[in-house]
């Protein structure tokens, strides 16, 4: 919850100044105007708040590898959402390489020995916030601003009530530097994705989506040794086979056109 509340709060000055400079912060204010803009945001805001939550609860607990698994479900989420509600249209080794990469997930399940219940929240919170930025009629620093500024009460609340004695901020100079600077760790690719998010289709992004989770799983295998089993080696191989083919497919009809 801390180092949540400190993302929240870092990111949102990091934002207000950088919008500052800039001269744009009429924009957030003419958006306060707008009921259906701030609601817009606030059901953004508490999809990414539970999407942090889930991901830092699954990081300090040794769930690294469960944490990259909800990120390679969440393409998947994004491809159905892009079909249902975008009319995003797929080829037959489009649907090949989905069916794959969808064996890949479920060989997770006895990998991991009941319902990985982390990685599910982490892939419907998520596509949930890109659905919603998708829709908004914001741009990226724009909307992320409005989201931060949301949540900011709710973050300083929880941390003025913190014990002094239990909170890593200022208990040392690396403890708070680290926290301060989940701004930009948190910020930069955020505002890479709200960008990406509405310059191209729902089934591309869900594509690209899969390079996050393999550098948390190389992290999470190589730096700080959770298992690795023979099954959840094969689903993270079938996982990447399904992309190879589906980023073959959007080349081949690329070059069609």
């Amino acid at each position: 919850m801390e180092t949540t509340a400190h993302r929240m709060v870092w990111t949102l000055a990091l934002l207000v100044a950088f919008l500052s400079c800039n001269g744009r912060t009429d924009k957030i204010i003419g958006a306060l105007q707008s009921p259906h803009t701030v609601l817009t945001h606030a059901l953004a805001a508490l999809c990414l708040t539970s999407n942090w939550l889930i991901y830092v609860w699954a990081t300090f607990n040794d769930r690294i590898l469960e944490g990259a698994l909800g990120y390679y479900i969440n393409p998947f989420l994004y491809i159905l959402l892009g079909s249902i509600f975008l009319g995003e249209k797929h080829s037959r080794m489009q649907m090949v390489a989905i069916a794959v990469a969808a064996a890949g997930v479920a060989l997770q399940f006895p990998a991991v020995k009941g319902i990985p219940w982390a990685a599910l929240g982490l892939a419907i919170s998520f596509a949930g916030y890109g659905m919603i930025r998708k829709k908004s009629p914001l741009g990226s620093f724009d909307g992320l601003t409005l989201e931060m500024g949301i949540m900011f009460p709710f973050a300083l609340i929880y941390l003025c009530l913190i014990n002094p004695h239990d909170s890593a901020f200022g208990s040392n100079s690396n403890a708070t530097w680290l926290l301060v600077a989940t701004a930009a760790a948190t910020a930069t690719p955020l505002l890479f994705f709200a960008r990406g998010v509405k310059s191209i289709s729902l089934s591309l992004l869900g594509i690209l989506q899969f390079i996050g989770p393999t550098g948390q799983l190389l992290i999470g295998w190589l730096v700080y040794n959770e298992p690795m089993p023979l099954l959840r080696l094969l689903s993270f191989t079938l996982i990447w086979v399904a992309v190879i083919i589906y980023i073959i497919t959007i080349k081949h009809h690329a070059l069609k056109k």
